[in-house]
């Protein structure tokens, strides 16, 4: 039968669980996951993914999936895929290898996503000291567009992207990963005073046999339990790319990976509607199932030619992205600004966390003042085309970051004026997103000034 569009190299059925699919997902970076294929370079190619919790986050209008999500599992991946040049030979460590996105979207029949926060007792957020509350909100597609009636008034266009592509790291790599990952969580409460400021949750996520997916591999095997002991969680971005979580890798963007292993092993999966910059809820884009339409070349030798290693060795590198040329287009923009004070008025030093986490704060704060609660601003600037930065980071003591909303996204007016806020007709009902309660006791920062 003649095959038309790209060759599907990693298909999907939304109706099995990850590990029933034609190649089983994996959630875990580690050199020895087995591949599911092999493609050419020059070659268009197709990978379908799963949301990033496999199905377990439902569209049903409850908040209690991701309250009591289980975050051993995240992010399930499709892939290891090999990747060889027309001359039949394989990527080789040193290499760079170029990933283009040639098209992206929803799964067909799949056209809807949520944005959440988790509870304080399981992940919690960015703001998770002033939100301890498990929320969600749906979203809708209506082609580019994406509406949710929990919060309402709000409609924006998605630049869509996964949040996770990567090669696979060589056990030389995934080995410095995890020696520099324990010390953190061992010895960083000790170091660390951004931990007193922003509640992150562990300092850092360890390997684990909890939830652990190895693709191909059978669980319970020796096997499987030594590669499980060994393999790198997703959660944060590395030497190989993984989870950078960067909106706007969307259609026509290219990603330089470094490459570790024979083959590369790309994976990919985390694929978001859209996003704000930070994905400041943690479960914090427009998360959904979805589809990559892909070529890849390899530069020869690219990892010396191209990349400084900004470490003690060859593997300390970072990936190149090239932005691509479609993103919504938007000419007004409210930009709110943070400094390095935190919200007990204690001085940090050129701190561009804390800066941030107080410029999202005023953003939610004037927000709420337009008729939508707190949690319902929160999910919004998580997963709109918000745009964030780092605008001073060497003025002395205090860091200066803004996050610029584009004021289009609403059906009211946002601007100040010189008379009272006005409310839109869409929020008189006062929707909100869906919310369980928090059960757990750890205290809960406020605002000393806000009323």
């Amino acid at each position: 039968m003649t095959q038309y569009g790209p060759r599907v190299v990693v298909p999907i059925d939304l109706k099995k669980k990850p590990w029933e699919q034609k190649f089983p997902l994996h959630n875990r970076w580690h050199p020895d996951i087995p591949t599911v294929e092999v493609v050419t370079t020059g070659e268009v190619f197709r990978v379908e993914m799963m949301d990033f919790s496999g199905g377990g986050i439902t569209k049903n209008y409850t908040a209690h999936d991701i309250k009591h999500a289980d975050l051993s599992i995240v992010h399930y991946l499709s892939g290891p895929i090999r990747i060889m040049d027309s001359d039949g030979i394989l990527a080789k460590p040193g290499d760079l290898l170029v990933v283009e996105i040639c098209n992206l979207g929803p799964l067909p029949g799949d056209e809807w996503g949520y944005t959440g926060t988790f509870d304080r007792e399981n992940g919690g957020g960015f703001l998770t000291d002033h939100f301890p509350c498990a929320t969600k909100a749906i979203w809708h597609f209506e082609g580019i567009y994406a509406h949710s009636p929990q919060i309402p008034g709000v409609r924006f266009p998605g630049l869509t992207h996964p949040g996770i592509i990567g090669t696979a790291p060589s056990m030389e790599l995934l080995n410095i990963w995890n020696e520099r990952e324990r010390d953190v969580e061992e010895n960083g409460i000790e170091s660390f005073k951004l931990c007193e400021v922003l509640h992150s949750r562990p300092l850092a996520n360890l390997p684990s046999t909890n939830g652990c997916h190895l693709g191909t591999i059978q669980k319970g095997t020796a096997e499987w339990e030594k590669i499980a002991k060994e393999a790198a969680r997703t959660i944060p971005g590395r030497e190989n790319g993984g989870n950078c979580d960067i909106k706007n890798l969307s259609r026509g963007s290219k990603i330089y990976l470094p490459v570790f292993v024979e083959g590369a092993n790309l994976s990919t999966g985390d694929m978001h509607f859209s996003q704000g910059d930070g994905e400041v809820s943690f479960c914090g884009a427009i998360e959904m199932s979805g589809f990559l339409e892909l070529k890849c070349e390899i530069i020869r030798g690219g990892m010396k030619e191209y990349l400084t290693p900004m470490g003690p060795t060859p593997l300390h590198v970072n990936p190149i992205f090239e932005i691509g040329p479609v993103e919504p287009r938007f000419s007004e923009w409210l930009v709110f600004e943070g400094i390095s004070v935190d919200e007990s008025g204690r001085q940090h030093y050129l701190d561009a966390s804390v800066a941030y986490k107080r410029a999202v704060l005023n953003a939610i704060d004037y927000l709420s003042k337009f008729g939508y609660s707190k949690e319902q601003a929160y999910l919004l600037l998580s997963c709109c085309p918000c745009e964030g930065r780092i605008s001073g980071i060497v003025d002395a003591p205090n860091a200066v970051a803004t996050l610029a909303i584009p004021t289009a996204i609403f059906d009211q007016d946002i601007r100040p004026k010189n008379n009272k806020v006005p409310v839109g007709p869409r929020l008189i009902k006062k929707p909100d997103v869906l919310k369980c309660t928090y059960d757990g006791n750890l205290p809960i920062t406020r605002n000393p000034s806000a009323t």
